[in-house]
């Protein structure tokens, strides 16, 4: 690093030091090393300090001295992102701010179906929290030991649960945010109606910080589902999983919790991250499914799912199947979908896309996409599954076991490419449900419509003119003339 870069970031170490509480700030290069690398370990960056305030307070304050320094600011959550949304890309010029140390759960009203939590409280935590009080927060991901609420506000997560209760915007029902101007946005209503105008809350869900700091969060809760049925089916076909699910989503009405394919290839994959994981069925079927019925009170989810998969195995529809008798035998259900990643992770750098199609043309587009990486690049391997509910593939593609890291890069770069010019003639989505980051900002900005542009362009520029809140991060948006 050049002498003068060092004298600039050690000023301003030293001015944020004097202006912010000792313990809030971080600025040892290898105490920083984990707020700065994503979740992958592929990239790794660096910063002007790292802020980990305790209160909301201590975020405005924090905002205001950035402001008054020019430092721009790098919100962050569990840094689960798989878009680098939460990493810096000028180390010289932003700070990061955690929000981990903000993990209070504020209140939970079992008679309201709502709590208010922190934004640095961990997923898993908080449904942990709310179970207590026999309330469910639906939210599910394979992070949710370690990505925080703020995180999943800010990025609009999805999960395996979306087809049942939504995105995370549907589960939010009110927000605090700190501004870029230091104030602070009181609206951690659990009101499920207000009409009064335009709902402030929503512009902030799915902003990725680029608008404010989210602080807290008022959350919708749902009855425990104290009854759950698991089931793997092995298919002849992915357009039968699409069949099966139209058929699923009308006999089992709004029960059905998560519906997942996945491949023959996805076996293998777990066996690899997990070498001692049971197979309840055979490995060699043309296409999986993972469903799951789940309800409380009065409802008999076993018998349910029974009568429904007997329908369609006298059918024909599903070839062969096991329902889970246990939640152990459930839980090593999930595991193979989710040794997958684990899985194609220890295979290396590979490309990993979250798109999303219209439901009816999935298979489709699956078809197509797979070929046109097959016939781009024959030496490579695609593995794609995701949620059958909500149109949303995880197409990704494997290099060569042992390929060079430039060679891993370009056949990557090229896999993009391909995947993404299928995906533009099915009308999809390049993020379904990982957010834009600066991942995925150049071809975010190609696709994006003019009259879009200038909207968020406006909306950027009226709430953050100076431009510090997350630079980089989903748009170049243009400075104020």
């Amino acid at each position: 690093m050049r002498a003068d870069v060092i004298t600039a970031t050690g000023e301003l170490q030293a001015s944020l030091r004097a202006a912010l509480t000792s313990d809030m700030l971080i600025t040892d290069a290898d105490e920083m090393l984990r707020f700065c690398r994503d979740w992958h370990g592929d990239v790794s960056s660096s910063a002007v300090a790292v802020l980990r305030p305790r209160s909301t307070e201590d975020v405005a304050a924090a905002v205001c001295t950035c402001r008054d320094l020019g430092l721009s600011i790098v919100p962050q959550g569990g840094n689960t992102g798989l878009v680098l949304g939460g990493i810096p890309d000028q180390p010289g010029s932003q700070v990061i701010v955690s929000l981990e140390r903000m993990n209070a759960i504020r209140n939970i009203d079992p008679d309201d179906f709502s709590a208010v939590v922190e934004a640095g409280c961990i997923l898993s935590e908080v449904k942990d929290a709310v179970a207590k009080m026999d309330m469910f927060f639906p939210l599910a991901l394979g992070a949710q030991g370690s990505c925080r609420i703020g995180g999943n506000v800010s990025t609009n997560a999805g999960g395996i649960n979306v087809l049942r209760y939504g995105m995370t915007r549907e589960l939010v029902l009110g927000l605090e945010v700190v501004l870029p101007d230091g104030t602070i946005f009181n609206g951690l209503s659990t009101l499920r109606k207000d009409n009064r105008g335009i709902d402030l809350k929503q512009i902030f869900i799915g902003a990725e910080g680029t608008l404010g700091i989210v602080t807290a969060v008022s959350i919708k809760l749902m009855p425990f589902p104290d009854q759950v049925a698991t089931a793997l089916l092995g298919l002849n076909s992915l357009d039968d999983a699409i069949t099966l699910y139209r058929r699923a989503r009308r006999d089992c009405c709004d029960l059905m919790s998560a519906f997942e394919f996945m491949p023959p290839l996805g076996f293998v994959l777990a066996r690899e991250a997990i070498p001692d994981l049971p197979m309840p069925i055979a490995g060699d079927y043309p296409a999986y499914v993972l469903m799951e019925v789940s309800g409380s009170g009065l409802v008999d989810i076993q018998e349910l799912m029974e009568r429904f998969l007997g329908g369609v195995m006298e059918d024909g529809l599903v070839v062969d199947g096991v329902i889970a008798a246990s939640q152990t035998q459930a839980r090593n259900l999930w595991l193979i979908r989710e040794g997958m990643n684990e899985g194609q992770a220890r295979r290396g750098p590979h490309m990993r896309t979250d798109i999303s199609v219209p439901l009816s043309r999935l298979a489709d587009f699956v078809r197509d996409a797979e070929q046109a990486v097959s016939e781009a690049l024959p030496d490579c391997i695609s593995v794609s599954y995701g949620h059958v509910g909500d149109g949303n593939v995880h197409l990704n593609v494997l290099p060569p076991g042992g390929t060079a890291p430039e060679e891993a890069a370009a056949r990557i770069y090229t896999a993009k490419c391909v995947v993404n010019r299928v995906l533009d003639g099915y009308s999809g989505s390049i993020s379904a449900e990982h957010g834009i980051g600066r991942l995925k900002r150049a071809d975010f900005e190609q696709r994006l419509e003019p009259s879009r542009r200038a909207l968020l362009t406006a909306l950027k520029q009226a709430i953050d003119p100076s431009l510090m809140m997350n630079p980089g991060c989903q748009l170049n948006f243009p400075k104020l003339s």
